[in-house]
């Protein structure tokens, strides 16, 4: 895998970077705990995201990299700690502990999800249109009278849906009902979903799960297409070494529920307690 996402490794201009000043800060993570009765979930994680980059979690099974992700987007609540969200680095900063999901999605926030949370039943296009939901300003009578503003707005929102689909690719997927599709096409109609947000940070959890080298081949030249193109700062969960070494500018590690590691790709590779956690002491 390591070999065919050559195409899209960082490395080419890591030089470049290295002349730039340091991004600021658009999501920081402070001393965030987190449990489950006396399960400790999260134990005092900190980490910080820069605007701009593609920032991977990595970490053993349980390591609580996705309570992490559902720490950030409101789905859980943490007992300690602050979790920060600067949408632009003019832009002042929103704490995003107790803010109710739809309240995260509406300051810049989108997620996809390890497991698919598509409507099986709708279609692509669908799909999609609910992704726009935190956009739509119509109330009950305005959708239902379907007139004049209503109608303009919902052709504005459709543009905006037709482009994330032309990007991705899934034209002739947008009629087609998601329960119908291959794993890996509805694992992009998630990533879809989260970009027709228009979001300014995308947390995606494990994104290539369950993928074929071929379909891991896209959605990595579509992750950073993403963050390239489109200017989103990118957080991503993934388990395959060889995509998080090539796709990131910078790698936390987890273990059992703490932060044991930060740095660039190479940093962490050679890190020895990232090594003691992955692979064990040697007798």
């Amino acid at each position: 895998m390591a070999e065919r996402c050559g195409a899209y490794n960082r490395a080419a201009v890591a030089q470049a970077q290295a002349q730039e000043p340091l991004a600021s800060t658009c999501l920081e993570v402070n001393g965030v705990t987190l449990s489950f009765g006396g399960v400790h979930a999260l134990d005092d994680v900190a980490l910080d995201v820069r605007h701009g980059e593609v920032f991977a979690i990595i970490g053993p099974n349980g390591a609580g990299k996705t309570s992490l992700l559902n720490s950030i987007s409101g789905l859980y609540r943490p007992q300690q700690g602050s979790i920060t969200y600067t949408p632009a680095p003019e832009a002042a900063p929103v704490s995003l502990v107790g803010r109710a999901p739809h309240k995260v999605a509406q300051v810049g926030i989108a997620r996809s999800f390890q497991n698919i949370e598509l409507f099986r039943g709708m279609t692509v296009l669908e799909n999609l249109m609910l992704g726009r939901h935190i956009h739509m300003r119509g109330n009950v009578l305005s959708c239902g009278v379907y007139w004049g503003p209503q109608r303009r707005e919902e052709i504005r929102h459709r543009a905006a849906v037709e482009d994330v689909i032309d990007f991705l690719e899934i034209e002739n997927l947008r009629h087609q009902a998601v329960g119908t599709l291959a794993y890996g096409l509805q694992k992009r109609v998630e990533l879809a979903r989260a970009l027709a947000l228009d979001p300014k940070l995308l947390l995606l959890d494990e994104p290539m799960a369950g993928m074929n080298v071929e379909e891991k081949e896209d959605m990595a030249r579509f992750v950073l297409d993403v963050n390239e193109e489109w200017g989103v700062t990118t957080v991503l969960i993934e388990h395959d070494m060889g995509v998080v070494m090539d796709l990131s500018d910078r790698v936390a590690v987890l273990d059992f529920g703490r932060s044991i590691a930060c740095g660039t790709p190479d940093e962490v590779r050679a890190d020895p307690a990232v090594i003691h956690a992955y692979l064990g002491d040697a007798e």
